[in-house]
Parts: structure tokens; C-alpha cells; sequence
């Protein structure tokens, strides 16, 4: 039996992802940003943003409260998600993931954003 790369599956999940997704390692290093993301994030830099850190994009408030988030996680690998924000406008909620090793780890963290509409499109709709 073929060994399976897993790597080229997970890229393919987050790449495929509709949502941005920002994954930082535990320095705030922005070391990925999935295609949603860097057009998201296009006027701040989008793709360039990669290998800057994520704590120059935010607030000192934010900052703190993203050290802080990073912090808790690595407390316990038990803390895995947190709730961060709700926007009305585009009717979501935004959590911090922790990212862990096999090992259970802390490696790092990105940024989850939920969208709360009811679908629009119609089921198996291949048109």
C-alpha cells in the first residue's frame, strides 16, 4: 500500500476553505495564509504578510489579549479554542484555535471564523 502524504490533504482543507486562515507559529510569526486569507487581507499586504508578525497587524489591546490567549493554551492541552469577537456586519464569531503536535504540544495557533447565514445555494446545485 501507497503511503499517504497527510501534509497535502490538510493544505488542500485549509486552502480550500472559504473563511481566512492566518496560522502562526508560538513567536506570532504569520507563517501561512491560505488563499481567502491573503485576499481578505490584500490592502494590508496579503501574501507578504507572511513571516511578519502577527502582533504589528493589531492593537496593543489586541496584542495583549492574543499573548494572553496564547498563554492559556499553553496551560493545558485541554485548552484548545476560545471565543474572541462577533461581527454583526458580517454575521460571525471569531475564535483562536490552538495548533499542537501528536504529541500534544503547543506549536501554535489561527484564527477560526464562523459564519452564521443559512446557506443560500441550493443542495448538490452543479450548475
Amino acid at each position: 500500500m501507497m503511503k499517504i502524504e497527510l501534509a497535502a490533504y490538510f493544505k488542500s482543507i485549509v486552502d480550500q476553505d472559504q473563511c481566512a486562515v492566518v496560522i502562526c507559529g508560538l513567536d506570532h510569526e504569520i507563517i501561512y495564509m491560505n488563499p481567502a486569507a491573503v485576499t481578505r487581507y490584500g490592502k494590508r499586504g496579503g501574501q507578504a504578510l507572511v513571516g511578519k508578525s502577527l502582533l504589528d497587524c493589531h492593537d496593543p489591546q489586541s496584542r495583549e489579549m492574543i499573548s494572553k490567549v496564547v498563554s492559556w493554551f499553553a496551560e493545558s492541552v485541554e485548552h484548545n479554542r476560545i471565543y474572541t469577537s462577533r461581527n454583526e456586519k458580517e454575521n460571525k464569531d471569531v475564535y483562536m484555535v490552538a495548533l499542537r503536535d501528536e504529541g500534544g504540544a503547543l506549536i501554535g495557533y489561527y484564527e477560526k471564523h464562523e459564519y452564521r447565514e443559512i446557506e443560500k445555494a441550493k443542495r448538490y446545485d452543479f450548475g
